[in-house]
């Protein structure tokens, strides 16, 4: 049976009838546009968000700055894209069926695709370039969803098989991630040798990218522009600066301060998506101080999150509640909000033993606001006598030398597509950016429980106690969901945002056209 437009809770809903009878595919639907796309010209994109460490190798570490999504998504291609609407769509996949159980998924394989070096894309590409996200020695951010796999084989030239050790019904949002990119087979070059719309021109890592349409790119009403030209532009000012000059076209990271600046522009706009997007407050609970669950409470209860977003985000966003799915998404667990309590915050601090001052690390590389956002969190603590020294990095080198390691950080999220991939990605106890190194072998087991529960009730209790896990005892503080604010000029069109990434979902230079 055909199912068109599988979204978080349409999926489900399609799975669970007719997954324990047999078979469900997906096949494409179009994208609806507001008007006529138009053909031509150079797309200038000023990005923030680079350094000088980024790279086009999906399976490196710390894969995931906006520049390397952008780029990614400009140059390669995955087995299924996330549409406008936060959809599940066929891409390089022509549609999937899913087995009993959700266990046994099959991929049938897209016809007559090929690699900008003319080579056509077959089963053997995409076998290689999902299994080497779990070969020996894999460090990629992507391994702990790997290891849920129990195998990925060829069936023939286009037809791949997934089987999940224990079933899953979010297999095929997973392929949308864009780690899994498709490659050629054995390609560990990390060239940018891709099926997608644009073909590499010039990549300066953090600097800048230069890629031109690939005239045989198989999807139609894409790839509108005949080139694309990022331009790192880390400073929030410049940044905006270069797009009132008409230096660049759109911008990614608007500062939330200056949205009714852009808006006043007559030439300019701005383009916000409520997505689930979050920022994170990491104590590391493998780790002094942080190993007391005392203390990690007294901070929790310390922040006024009410305060981060009237002055951080200007309201640009939302409360968040010490866990990371979004009000959005399907599997949000309506949990108390928790708001400043200062006297339970001085109780669990005092409770805690700990004395001294701890450092908070942060920096620019963060979010714009970020070391604003510290410095309130100072002026908090010193209200119960806590001390926090905010340290400043700078943003080159950040996520390679501060995340993950210092036992207290700031970090953020775009956020991932359905709740599983979001927990399994961030919080279980096997995964690569696991940012608080917290560990629970129960929320472990409702993790696994919850993939193959086909009664959405029961399944919605179980990410429920999951969610409440890591509000009560994570080492996560999630004050803040944020959205994604992009500026562009008014004559910029197409569709500009999504719910999952900035910059349309980190596809802009493939659905943009310059009017």
């Amino acid at each position: 049976m055909a199912v068109t437009g599988q979204g978080p809770g349409f999926g489900r809903r399609n799975l669970l009838q007719f997954g324990a009878a047999g078979l469900v595919a997906a096949s494409l639907p179009g994208f609806a546009q507001a008007q006529a796309p138009k053909r031509g010209g150079k797309l200038r994109i000023g990005l923030g968000g680079g350094q000088t460490a980024n790279t086009l190798d999906q399976t490196a570490p710390t894969f995931a700055s906006p520049n390397e999504r952008t780029v990614n998504y400009t140059l390669f291609n995955t087995l299924v894209e996330i549409d406008p609407n936060g959809k599940a769509v066929p891409e390089l996949a022509e549609s999937w069926e899913v087995g009993p159980g959700a266990k046994r998924w099959v991929f049938n394989l897209r016809r007559g695709v090929t690699f900008h070096n003319g080579k056509e894309m077959t089963a053997d590409d995409v076998v290689f370039s999902l299994r080497r996200h779990s070969a020996e020695g894999s460090r990629s951010g992507a391994l702990a969803l790997m290891r849920d796999l129990e195998s990925i084989s060829k069936l023939d030239k286009y037809q791949i098989e997934i089987v999940h050790k224990t079933g899953s019904l979010d297999v095929h949002y997973l392929m949308s991630d864009y780690h899994f990119s498709i490659v050629p087979d054995g390609d560990n070059s990390h060239k940018g040798m891709g099926t997608g719309p644009y073909v590499l021109q010039a990549w300066e890592p953090g600097v800048r990218f230069h890629g031109k349409r690939n005239p045989n790119y198989w999807k139609s009403g894409r790839g509108h522009v005949d080139e694309v030209e990022i331009t790192v532009v880390n400073d929030d000012l410049a940044r905006l600066s270069a797009l009132q000059s008409g230096e660049v076209d759109i911008i990614n990271r608007l500062d939330p301060r200056t949205v009714r600046l852009v808006e006043a522009a007559p030439a300019l706009k701005s383009s916000i998506a409520k997505g689930y997007g979050f920022y994170t407050v990491n104590m590391r609970a493998d780790m002094a101080p942080f190993n007391n669950p005392d203390l990690r409470l007294a901070f929790k209860h310390l922040i006024n999150r009410k305060e981060l977003l009237d002055r951080i985000l200007r309201g640009y966003g939302s409360l968040g509640n010490d866990h990371p799915i979004a009000a959005a998404m399907p599997f949000h667990a309506n949990l108390p909000q928790r708001e400043m309590d200062l006297d339970k915050a001085k109780f669990h601090f005092q409770k805690s033993g700990f004395s001294g001052t701890v450092p908070l690390h942060t920096s620019t590389a963060v979010f714009s606001s970020a070391i604003d956002m510290a410095v309130l969190m100072q002026a908090q603590a010193q209200k119960i006598g806590m001390n926090i020294s905010v340290e400043r990095q700078p943003p080159d080198g950040y996520w390679g030398n501060i995340w993950l390691k210092e036992p207290f950080h700031m970090s953020y999220w775009t956020g991932r597509i359905t709740t599983d991939i979001m927990l399994s990605t961030g919080y279980s106890s096997t995964a690569a950016w696991n940012e608080a190194h917290w560990k629970n072998p129960h929320f472990d087991e409702l993790l696994v429980k919850a993939r193959t529960e086909f009664d959405e009730a029961k399944r919605a209790a179980m990410y429920a106690e999951c969610q409440s896990m890591l509000r009560d005892d994570g080492g996560v503080m999630i004050p803040l969901f944020n959205s994604f604010i992009d500026a562009a000029k008014k004559s910029v069109g197409g569709d500009l945002v999504a719910p999952n990434m900035e910059l349309a979902g980190g596809r802009i230079a493939e659905r943009a056209w310059l009017g």
